[in-house]
């Protein structure tokens, strides 16, 4: 037997003491301990997690405490109204909806609607007068709209009866539901749809990709175990986060995503480096608690990227992102502790079972210069400018669509051409010129007595509908058109005065207007000179506030991503050109990504074999989420071939062999996760939501380019090109380095 072989409950002895080879050598001796506590874990986690799955929120696209949420706020509070978040569309069998009895079924229709707990009110073409904006321009079809009471998931909670209660059909009409609530009510419903559907594929597909990779049926279970513990055990940790805060149902979406994704790639280097530990010579015992010390130690400051770029989500003020960033670090931690903590513990237990089927044991070194990987990264340094150059212009090119990046609005084009609440919507904007459900809600909150500001309502009401733009303001004072008075106050108008004071005014827009630039619509009506204090809500003015503030907390945003990452790997190499090279590197990868949201998405290609209709801009949320979970991901790659890269120089002080014999170590591992990775995004692609086919193509896409051109051939054409620059620092950051950098090789030499 080996002399290095020990008995079975014996722990390794190591020269050099530290943190993770104690944790390793805890974790070997107690490994059956370990075992039992991940498995009640795991089972304790499913329980608690499923039952959290049903106290996640709906969000809708608001900021809290900006001008448009205190106006909906304003709204409710003193109006006992709101902008109608329900529709129905009423479309007559015979001749006009202004015939008696399709006027006498449409009011009882409305009626009935109004009658129903939820509703706080509603209103139809009928109950207002035959209004201009709730009916069709031949006279065919009428609108219906409510306001549903409570959060944004009990309102959508309720459509889910509301909604088949009232699509109905008799012998005068047919009755559709739309809105915008229906319309992301329906989306969340086809998005969980979408994802048991794409984890219906990728388990299975994973599974046998892994056993490809590994030729082992328990190296394949326990990877897939990582991956599954990850996620349950996220989902129990946002069972707790939503004790205090909203957690969207969309971080569950993300839960499965990530979990699955990052619990296999750790485990992917884990198991990686234990067999490289066993091929050397060493027995199960000393090769899982090497492994802790060099894989384990590189996968934690790896979780640490990722883990990063997702919190930086906490800068911007909507739960709806914020959700995202609390679920990406609960699986990065998940993913850990698997990987780590527990996956050691089955190496200790299953040993040579583990190995390749190689037959027999070699060298550590064997094979680093024989390797396809090593050849290619020696080729490619032989001519770094050539190689370099031309990968750089592949990649430019497939980024330039960038170029034409436009952020808008998401509209009821994220569903689905079937969608029921997007076939409303599109026979809305076909056949009404007015879109009253994106009413412009302008407030003045503060006015005593209403009905003594008649002439100031009556001016500012005419002054608005003379806005480019705008079909009709309804007041207090009227209905206005064109600065005209088109109809006298009466009791329809009534519900625009506060019971204790305060009135609004109903600004409603064309239908091409407010889908062409609703911000631009929405800037206007606010800018506009009022003769009282007001506020402007109001569907158009949520989503204009969300964008504005999305995008002016964007930079501050990156500039966080930017500082930690730079933090992070120069603790891994020590190095200040290094880190600035991984960033600028990972922009270029992300450049792809977006450029192809812009060319598939933006601009509508590929949008029929994909099934979807493109809006001729981006809604800026999703590629924001994206980009943080893609950058995180890249620097993960980054840092576990740059590890290796590391710990072969310190061991040869040779850059061009140490980057060869690095990439030669590490680059199967990351394409074969990255490979495994992009499959799993790939299936989302499949999905009937565009929000969910963005982030299949776009994450898919950036993976596979960043494992391939960037990691394989621009990164050693660059170290290559920068010779021992690369690993230069000013004296007193590389004191600081020798002292508390980090190495696989086990510390900073």
């Amino acid at each position: 037997m080996n002399n290095l072989s020990v008995t079975r409950n014996a722990v390794p002895q190591q020269v050099k003491r530290t943190l993770l080879g104690t944790i390793g050598r805890f974790v070997v001796r107690a490994r059956w301990m370990v075992i039992i506590f991940g498995v009640i874990a795991f089972i304790a986690s499913a329980v608690v997690g499923a039952g959290s799955t049903q106290k996640l929120s709906l969000s809708r696209w608001e900021v809290p405490g900006s001008e448009s949420y205190r106006a909906g706020q304003a709204l409710e509070r003193q109006f006992g109204s709101g902008s109608p978040n329900l529709a129905l569309l009423v479309t007559v069998k015979s001749g006009t909806i202004d015939s008696p009895e399709n006027r006498e079924a449409g009011l009882a229709l409305t009626r009935e609607l109004a009658s129903e707990e939820v509703v706080q009110e509603a209103s139809s073409y009928w109950s207002r007068r035959e209004t201009q904006t709730l009916r069709s321009e031949d006279r065919t079809q009428a609108l219906i709209l409510a306001h549903l009471k409570g959060t944004v998931t009990e309102a959508r909670t309720a459509l889910g009866e509301l909604s088949p209660e009232f699509t109905r059909e008799n012998n005068l009409f047919k009755v559709a539901v739309g809105g915008q609530d229906e319309i992301f009510r329906q989306a969340a419903g086809l998005a969980r749809e979408d994802f048991v559907r794409a984890e219906m594929i990728i388990l299975p597909g994973v599974f046998l990709l892994l056993l490809l990779v590994y030729r082992r049926f328990r190296a394949t279970a326990l990877t897939i175990g990582v991956g599954l513990f990850a996620m349950v055990s996220t989902l129990a940790g946002l069972g707790g986060v939503v004790s205090f805060t909203e957690v969207s149902t969309f971080a569950l979406n993300l839960t499965l995503v990530m979990g699955l994704g990052l619990g296999i790639d750790y485990s992917l280097f884990m198991i990686a480096r234990f067999r490289e530990e066993l091929a050397s010579g060493k027995d199960a015992l000393h090769s899982a608690v090497r492994t802790v010390e060099t894989a384990g130690r590189t996968v934690i400051f790896s979780g640490i990227t990722v883990a990063a770029s997702c919190a930086v989500l906490f800068v911007f003020p909507f739960p709806f992102l914020q959700s995202f960033a609390y679920t990406g670090v609960l699986v990065v931690l998940s993913g850990i502790i698997g990987s780590v903590l527990i996956l050691p513990a089955f190496f200790a237990v299953l040993g040579s079972r583990l190995a390749r089927r190689t037959g027999k044991r070699t060298s550590g070194q064997s094979g680093l210069h024989t390797g396809w990987w090593y050849r290619s990264a020696k080729t490619i340094m032989r001519r770094p400018v050539i190689y370099g150059g031309a990968a750089l212009l592949i990649l430019v090119l497939l980024g330039s669509p960038i170029l034409n990046l436009q952020f808008g609005l998401p509209d009821h084009r994220v569903l689905p051409a079937h969608a029921t609440s997007r076939i409303v919507e599109d026979q809305k904007i076909a056949g009404f010129r007015a879109e009253e459900t994106d009413a412009i809600q302008v407030l003045a909150p503060e006015i005593k007595d209403p009905a003594g500001a008649l002439n100031d309502i009556s001016a500012y009401a005419a002054q608005l509908s003379k806005v480019p733009g705008i079909i009709q303001v309804d007041s207090l004072a009227g209905s206005f058109s064109q600065g005209q008075l088109i109809t006298p106050p009466n009791e329809t108008h009534a519900r625009f005065a506060g019971a204790n004071g305060g009135t609004f005014l109903s600004v409603i827009p064309y239908g091409t207007s407010i889908n062409a630039d609703a911000p631009k619509l929405v800037n206007e009506i606010r800018s506009a000179d009022a003769p009282f204090d007001v506020i402007v809500g109001g569907y158009p003015a949520d989503l204009t506030d969300f964008r504005k503030e999305l995008l002016e907390r964007l930079p501050v945003a990156l500039a966080l991503v930017l500082v930690i990452t730079f933090i992070i790997l120069f603790f891994m190499s020590g190095s200040i050109l290094l880190p600035i090279k991984a960033t600028l590197l990972n922009f270029l990868s992300l450049t792809i990504m977006f450029g192809t949201l812009v060319w598939v998405f933006q601009e509508g290609h590929l949008s029929g074999l994909l099934h979807f209709t493109p809006a001729g801009s981006i809604e800026p949320s999703i590629p924001i989420l994206m980009f943080c979970i893609a950058y995180g991901l890249s620097m993960d790659y980054e840092v576990f071939i740059l590890s290796r890269i590391k710990e072969e120089y310190d061991r040869t002080g040779d850059l061009t062999e140490s980057v060869a014999r690095g990439i030669q170590k590490s680059g199967s591992l990351v394409t074969t996760a990255a490979a495994i990775l992009a499959f799993t995004f790939a299936a989302y692609a499949t999905g009937e939501v565009v929000f969910l086919k963005m982030l299949g193509i776009g994450m898919t896409l950036a993976v596979l380019v960043d494992a391939t051109l960037i990691r394989s051939v621009l990164v050693p054409a660059f170290m290559k090109l920068a010779g021992r620059a690369n690993w230069w620092a000013p004296p007193i950051l590389r004191r600081f380095y020798e002292r508390y950098g980090i190495s696989e090789g086990g510390g900073a030499q």
